[in-house]
This record gives structure tokens, C-alpha cells and sequence, in this order.
């Protein structure tokens, strides 16, 4: 189900203008490349479908507040032991209108195709489909763009190519919707695409590099172009612990100068009884202390958060933060 909500532009100067159509995007005023924000006069509304419309487009993305989702195709449980592997409630689609525009999507490699996994679970989903969702989406939103982690998940089976092969055979049936560039771009460049953050091995540059992925830690990947700065502490033994590894992030990112990318996971799981892994015994201790969080640093720039079981109010108290 379709959920919009609405978020307030702050009252600018009196002789500015502003113009709105079915998507409630805001005209952008070329005078003002100095500021931040498409900074016009009213009350206008924006959509959670569209909210990238009130940004202009010379902000780099990695000067922008991003809701996001980890393993984004995780909607189904392991067999038997709920917990370990279901990370979502919303699909593809409602996270997309709900104002998530960063999507983590792992990929098992079977048959020369992309099925979605997390780890050894099958999520029902195949890569089409997730691509589906995103290229309507961005086709009715042309103001929006989403940033695509792509990851190898699980054991590869009966593939006669690479990995990189069978991503470039889905690229080339609609390349005009994917940013490729090894570069942290600008908003404008990306509107009505698809940025790829590259987590799997490449012959050729493709996508942000992000293969130098370190393991549940923080850490830095500096790439000519496009540095980034991720913590994805994910093994959690103590949720204080993972909340001050997200809650420095935050608030190195709000401070940081520079054109770094942050990429802060909020996600995680706990050991369980007999060591079974419990996901939803980090996200239900994280998540409240996130909302808290944003209702109380109401405006900056805090990067990137994949999140856990994502709502509609969680992303927008995120997204508000842009403005």
C-alpha cells in the first residue's frame, strides 16, 4: 500500500518562485547554485515519492540524508527458525515510495541469471524483478534517483560466464537507466537512474569500487573520485555498542567538509539461543534510538543508513533532515 507523506519547505524570500506538478516538484531556480536546498517560497508539499525534487541539482549525493534499506529483497524467513534471515516488511516498491533510495540487493549466480538470496535463503525475488520496480519507479518519479549496492550472495551454480557478465547482460537491455561512472555524482547527473555501488569483482571500471569491503567494522575506501567511509558492525554482541558505532558516524558525517561518502548500517544480529542468529533483536533496539535521533537533529547531513526493517516514518524523519 501506497503511503505519501508530506514535508514542509521552510518560507523563503517573497520573490522567489515556485511551480508543481503531479509529483509536487519544485521548480529549481539556476540563480541559486550557491545553496544547499531549492530554497522557494510556500508551503509547498513534497511527496515521500519525490522528495528528491526539493534538492537542486549541483548537491553531490554524498551531501544528502539517504534512507536506506539492508538486504532490500529480504521478505521471507529461514525454514523452521524465524529471524535469521528476514530483514524487510516493505517491498522493492513501497520502500521506493516511501522515500528509500538506497538499495542493498545480493545476488546468487545460478543459470546464467540473478536469483535474490540472504545467504543460503531463496527470497522468491529474482534480480528482473527488482529492477522491474526500480526502472517504473524512476519513470514516474524522473526527479529521484537510487543508489544500488549490488553484492555476489551464496554459492554460484551451473553459470557458463562471470558474475560481471551476467550483471553487464542486464545493464545492456536498458542502459540508459544506470550511472556506471566511478565518480561520487551530483544529483542532477543521476536524476531517473540508477547509481551503482560495486561490491563484486570487475574486469573494467564500473560503478563506485566498493570491493574492498572490510568485515564488521568501520573503515575507509578511498578511491580516486568517489572515498567512502562505511560502518557495518553487524555482528552485534551489545546493541550499545553498534549504536555508538552508528551515532559516531552520524555525527561524523554531519561534520565532515570533504565530498566522502558515508555509509552507515544500522543493521545487524545477535547470537540467540544455541547461536541461531536473531536480526530482529538488533533492529527493535536500533530503530526507536534511530527516531529519536532524528527527531532530535532535525536538520544536515548524515549520509547513508540501511536500516532494518524500514517504515514510512523512520524514512521520513530521515529525509526531513534535508531540509
Amino acid at each position: 500500500m501506497r503511503r505519501i507523506t508530506s514535508i514542509t519547505l521552510g518560507i523563503a524570500t517573497a520573490s522567489l518562485f515556485f511551480s508543481c506538478s503531479n509529483d509536487s516538484i519544485i521548480e529549481r531556480d539556476s540563480n541559486e547554485v550557491s545553496s544547499r536546498f531549492s530554497n522557494k517560497a510556500s508551503l509547498l508539499p513534497i511527496e515521500m515519492n519525490s522528495w528528491m525534487s526539493g534538492l537542486q541539482d549541483n548537491i553531490s549525493i554524498s551531501k544528502i540524508s539517504i534512507p536506506g534499506t539492508h538486504d532490500s529483497g529480504a521478505r521471507i524467513d529461514a525454514p523452521v527458525v524465524s529471524g535469521t534471515a528476514k530483514t524487510q516488511d516493505l517491498s522493492i516498491a513501497e520502500q521506493l515510495n516511501a522515500g528509500v533510495r538506497f538499495l542493498d540487493v545480493r545476488c546468487r549466480h545460478i543459470d546464467n541469471s540473478f536469483t535474490i538470496h540472504h545467504g543460503a535463503i531463496y527470497q522468491k525475488l529474482n534480480f528482473d524483478d527488482v529492477l522491474n520496480a526500480c526502472y517504473a519507479f524512476l519513470n514516474s518519479h524522473p526527479s529521484e534517483t537510487i543508489i544500488m549496492s549490488i553484492k555476489e550472495e551464496h554459492d554460484p551454480s551451473n553459470n557458463t560466464r562471470s558474475f560481471e557478465q551476467t550483471f553487464d547482460s542486464y545493464i545492456q537491455k536498458n542502459p540508459s537507466k544506470w550511472d556506471l561512472g566511478t565518480n561520487i555524482p551530483t544529483l542532477g547527473d543521476v536524476r531517473g537512474k540508477i547509481k551503482l555501488l560495486r561490491r563484486f569483482s570487475a574486469g573494467t571500471a564500473k560503478g563506485i569500487n566498493a570491493t574492498s569491503w572490510a568485515d564488521n567494522t568501520t573503515f575507509d575506501i578511498n578511491n580516486p573520485g568517489a572515498a567512502l567511509r562505511v560502518q557495518d558492525y553487524y555482528k552485534v554482541t551489545n546493541n550499545d555498542d553498534k549504536w555508538s558505532g552508528i551515532s559516531t558516524l552520524l555525527n561524523e558525517a554531519k561534520n565532515d567538509s570533504s565530498n566522502k561518502l558515508f555509509i552507515n548500517f544500522t543493521s545487524g544480529y545477535k547470537p540467540g539461543i544455541f547461536g541461531i542468529p536473531s536480526i530482529p533483536t538488533v533492529s527493535n533496539n536500533i530503530n526507536p534510538r534511530l527516531k529519536t535521533f532524528f527527531q532530535n537533529n532535525t536538520r544536515g547531513s548524515f549520509g547513508i543508513m540501511p536500516i532494518d526493517f524500514v517504515s514510512a516514518e523512520l524514512s521520513e524523519l530521515i529525509v526531513k533532515t534535508n531540509f
